[in-house]
This record gives structure tokens, C-alpha cells and sequence, in this order.
């Protein structure tokens, strides 16, 4: 059998396949109440449908001023459970696992209003200057972050996402570039990581499943982080209780990375190496034979699809085909 179609355990949930669908922000909310729409729920069902062995939803707030726009999903109320619920039960039906990514969007809110973040420093002309989160608010967010982590096993999903990437708040906290707070959240890397230990502490008091930490291995900027520096990070997360990195890169600074296929497996590889934990790769892997490579070469343990999900939710199907697998499919498809 294929390594891209072996079956991968994080603790005791079982995926039946190494293909996750990366969580992806679709601004499709609406009403702005953060609760989940049919759109969401044919998303995700659809990816489910076509093979991919975890789906992750978009990144979900866990405070009403932590999203990126009005229109990102939220788990910041009960009101907001059923309709992800509606989700998992689909995503389940079609035997694959429900991931949710939990996340504050920091200094990088589009919202009208306060926006807050570790240090007052914009992101860009663009934004505005957030606000330094005093102790009491730190204290709280950690606590909406445990919140968030009940509801998530309230609405039945599999594994737990927290999102430490792409210049938003916990990222922002991890890096010297945005964190200059002198008390015990900033300055040596131990009180930069301090936020993100509380958090994944916090949430393994409520939920016993898998723990994932989504990170930026490269900030893409003099005096920021870089691969190295997350080996020390990993470890820590390891020590903490997450089972694996979700390795991406970039995102806090306005500068974009040079872009090519696989241009992030390295950071997952050295990761894997360096800190001896469970890592995913992503970062335009865009077919079967590049996913068998990165997974058969021992570089991550997980392939993580982001816009070739978005263009082709049965990836797995044709996937399955280059590398001569047979997989299920719906029962309803099988005379095709």
C-alpha cells in the first residue's frame, strides 16, 4: 500500500488516509453571527465525500473580536454549536474525521473597532494600531480558548487545531518582530512561547483527542523566526501535549514568500528531525506522486491540501488512481 493511503493514528482517532484538507477562511457568514451556513456544510461534506481522510473547517474564532472579517465562523457561544454539529455528522458519514482550527486574528482583524494584539505595532498603513493585551485580557482569552475546546467536543469533532501561524495572534505573541512586551509574555523565547503553553494546557483540561498547532516556520524577515527557532518551540509544544505541527511559513510581515512546489516541506522535515515530533506538510502540493514522495522519504506524516482541495474536492479519488489504490466511495456513486 501507498503511504499516502495508510492509515495514520493521533492518539486513539484513526484517519484513513494521510490527506488532511487544510483549514481555509471562506467569509461566507453572513448574518456576521459567527454560526456556520449550508454553504459550510456542503464544503465540508463534499471533501468528506471525496476521500479526504481529515477535513478541517475554516479558522473559528473563539472571541467575537478575534475573526478576521464579520463573515468567519465562531465558537464563541452555544448558539453557534448545532450548526457545526450539522457538520461533523456529515464530515463522519462519509468516514472520515472533523478538525476544527480555533484561532484570533490579533493586529490582523479586518473589524471595525478595537483590535488588539501582544504589542501596539500595525500590521501594515492598512490596519490599525492594536491595542497590548493587558494581563487580565491574556488571562481571559486563554480561558475562551478552554471555552472553545468544550464546544468543540459539544459539536463532535475529532481533533482540535490551535492556530499559532500567519501573523495572528499567537504567532504574533511567538515572534520578536511583534512582541515587544517587557513582563512575562515577551522578550527570551520561554515568555514569547508562555500564551500558546497556557492555551494548549488550558484546553487539554477539557478535551482528551488529538491537539494540532498550525505555526509559521519562517517569518521571511531579518531578526524574525525561523525554522531553528521552532525547533526549541516544538519541543515544548511536545512536552505540552500537542501530536503534531502543521508546518506552513510567512504570513507576519507584508512580504510574500518566493512560492514553488513543496517550497514548505523543508521547514516540516527539519521540524520532524529537530524536535522528534509528529509533523504536516503543505504549501502547493498539488498531486499523488509529490504527497507518496514527501510521506516515503520520511519528510511529514501528513499532507495538508489547501487550494488543490478548493479546485478538485476528489483529490483522493484521483489520487487513489495515479498511485493504484482502490478506495471506497459513497455507496450511492458505486455504478460509476
Amino acid at each position: 500500500m501507498s503511504k499516502l493511503f495508510s492509515s495514520y493514528k493521533l492518539q486513539d482517532v484513526t484517519l484513513k488516509n494521510r490527506i488532511v484538507m487544510s483549514p481555509m477562511c471562506m467569509y461566507s457568514v453572513e448574518k456576521e453571527d459567527g454560526i456556520a451556513t449550508d454553504f459550510h456544510l456542503t464544503h465540508y461534506m463534499s471533501r468528506a465525500a471525496g476521500g479526504t481522510g481529515l477535513v478541517f473547517t475554516e479558522a473559528t474564532a473563539v472571541q467575537a473580536i478575534g475573526r478576521i472579517s464579520a463573515n468567519d465562523l465562531g465558537i464563541w457561544n452555544d448558539e453557534q454549536i448545532p450548526m457545526l454539529k450539522r457538520i461533523t455528522d456529515g464530515i463522519h458519514y462519509h468516514d472520515a474525521k472533523a478538525g476544527i482550527q480555533l484561532a484570533h486574528a490579533g493586529r490582523k482583524s479586518e473589524l471595525e473597532g478595537r483590535i488588539v494584539a501582544p504589542s501596539a505595532i500595525p500590521f501594515s498603513e492598512k490596519y490599525g494600531t492594536p491595542e497590548e493585551l493587558s494581563d487580565e485580557e491574556i488571562k481571559e482569552l486563554v480561558a475562551d480558548f478552554k471555552r472553545a475546546a468544550y464546544r468543540a467536543a459539544e459539536a463532535g469533532f475529532d481533533v482540535i487545531e490551535i492556530h499559532a501561524a500567519h501573523g495572528y495572534l499567537l504567532h504574533e505573541f511567538l515572534s520578536p518582530l511583534t512582541n515587544r512586551r517587557e513582563d512575562t509574555y515577551g522578550g527570551p523565547a520561554g515568555n514569547r512561547y508562555r500564551i500558546l503553553s497556557d492555551i494548549i494546557k488550558a484546553i487539554r483540561e477539557v478535551w482528551d483527542g488529538p491537539v494540532i498547532v498550525r505555526i509559521s516556520a519562517d517569518d521571511y524577515a531579518h531578526g524574525g523566526l525561523t525554522a531553528t527557532d521552532y525547533i526549541p518551540f516544538a519541543k515544548w509544544m511536545k512536552a505540552d501535549g500537542v501530536d503534531l505541527i502543521d508546518t506552513s511559513s510567512g504570513g507576519l510581515v507584508p512580504v510574500a514568500p518566493k512560492s514553488y512546489p513543496g517550497y514548505q516541506v523543508p521547514f516540516a522535515e527539519q521540524i520532524r528531525a529537530g524536535a522528534g515530533i509528529a509533523t504536516g506538510a503543505v504549501g502547493l502540493i498539488t498531486n499523488a506522486v509529490q504527497a507518496e514522495e514527501i510521506l516515503g522519504n520520511g519528510r511529514a506524516d501528513l499532507i495538508f491540501l489547501g487550494r488543490e482541495l478548493l479546485r478538485n474536492p476528489y483529490f483522493a479519488r484521483e489520487a487513489a488512481i495515479q498511485l493504484g489504490e482502490e478506495i471506497a466511495g459513497p455507496v450511492q456513486y458505486s455504478r460509476a
